[in-house]
């Protein structure tokens, strides 16, 4: 794979994955969604749906990382990928979360704007005198709709935060490094796309509920830039003293994979 397919095939697939992920999380959180209030299991399912479109869109190009935690792990295996392409992995992948998180907006621009401006959420004269939970998590740093964008804690406890991104970043990393490679051991399959979105599909909803299961650096870090930049009225805060634990928390995770894996089963 050349430098550009690299990062052509990372921009492309990252932005379906987040045009997709945050799309389903924009559907059912923003009022005049034909899909709000869908739930859990409709954001779980999304994601595992949309891993899978985004790794059959840009496995033929990069081999369809799309994670940095992941393009670590394949750094750091046994004859895995060369540490000269991690950068452009990583770019390609930041690019196109913000990308994907930008056409989110697009998408749902009108549901925004309906949502941001209604009091019963973002408070004001005439709102209602029962707070809601977006009005409670905008006092707290995080805006509104920061959760179409990004993950946030249920409970803020730094060390327990951390410790979740990481275990679940483990789950899937080992997953993609012992069942979803493809012949060269330096991306993913046909097959891996399957076994790696059903993977996210089961820790979202066995290890989702704490922090929103970011488990991916890019996924975070390139939707909240977009949220701090996206001019929505009342958008409140991007939550920015919480945004280094989805970013440090899954790369550890990736390492760790990693060392099991090349303890393990290398």
């Amino acid at each position: 794979m050349s430098s550009s397919d690299i990062f052509i095939g990372e921009t492309i697939g990252t932005a379906v994955l987040i045009l997709l992920g945050g799309g389903v999380c924009a559907a059912v959180t923003l009022k005049a969604s034909k899909a709000r209030n869908a739930g859990w299991l409709a954001i779980t399912f999304g994601w595992g749906f949309a891993v899978l479109t985004a790794v059959y869109t840009s496995a033929p190009l990069s081999g369809a990382h799309l994670n940095p935690a992941v393009t670590l792990a394949l750094a750091l295996k046994k004859n895995g990928i060369e540490w000269s392409d991690v950068p452009i992995y990583w770019g390609g992948q930041l690019l196109g979360a913000m990308i994907g998180a930008a056409l989110v907006w697009v998408a749902y621009y009108g549901q925004f704007h309906v949502h941001l401006t209604d009091r019963e959420i973002v408070g004001g004269p005439g709102a209602q005198a029962t707070k809601t939970k977006a009005v409670e998590a905008q006092e707290k740093g995080a805006g509104p709709v920061l959760g179409i964008f990004s993950t946030g804690p249920e409970i803020r406890v730094a060390w327990q935060n951390i410790a979740t991104e990481v275990i679940g970043t483990v789950v899937l990393v080992l997953a993609v490094l012992t069942q979803g490679l493809n012949g060269d051991g330096k991306g993913l399959g046909t097959l891996g796309a399957l076994i790696t979105a059903l993977v996210v599909v089961s820790i979202g909803l066995s290890l989702g509920g704490p922090t929103g299961y970011a488990i991916n650096p890019a996924r975070d870090l390139g939707p909240r830039i977009v949220h701090a930049l996206l001019p929505l009225p009342n958008k409140g805060g991007s939550d920015w003293s919480y945004a280094w634990i989805p970013v440090v928390g899954p790369l550890i995770g990736g390492a760790i994979a990693a060392g099991i894996y090349n303890v393990a089963f290398a």
